[in-house]
């Protein structure tokens, strides 16, 4: 049996930009990616800290080192520059493997997004 479980979190990052007229998904830093363990393309929960939305999209990169956090296309109604939001990726994992299982949690500086 598979039980779906915390894979990956972004914990309270500042939004930095809503594009309505884009596509659709989350455009963060590539080093928020990378340290989170999320994917490009991956789907991810966000979670708005100042409104209590909650929606899926997927990860696209954005510039390296920019502390980029965009939510774009329809996403954008749920979010305004500068809302903290926290950011989570979910595996599906056997039991056992579930037990023994380490999520990669970040913890970035509020107001700039970058890695502590």
């Amino acid at each position: 049996m598979l039980i779906e479980v915390v894979k990956s979190k972004i914990h309270r990052v500042r939004v930095t930009g809503a594009d309505l007229d884009y596509i659709g998904s989350i455009t963060l830093d590539p080093e928020l990616i990378e340290a989170a363990s999320l994917v490009i393309g991956e789907k991810v929960q966000v979670v708005n800290i100042n409104n209590g939305e909650r929606l899926e999209t997927y990860v696209i990169a954005g510039d390296r080192g920019s502390g980029e956090v965009t939510l774009n296309g329809p996403a954008a109604r749920k979010v305004q520059k500068g809302d903290i939001v926290i950011v989570i990726g979910y595996a599906l994992l056997e039991i056992e493997e579930a037990k023994k299982f380490s999520p990669a949690f970040i913890f970035p500086d509020e107001a700039t997004n970058k890695l502590i």
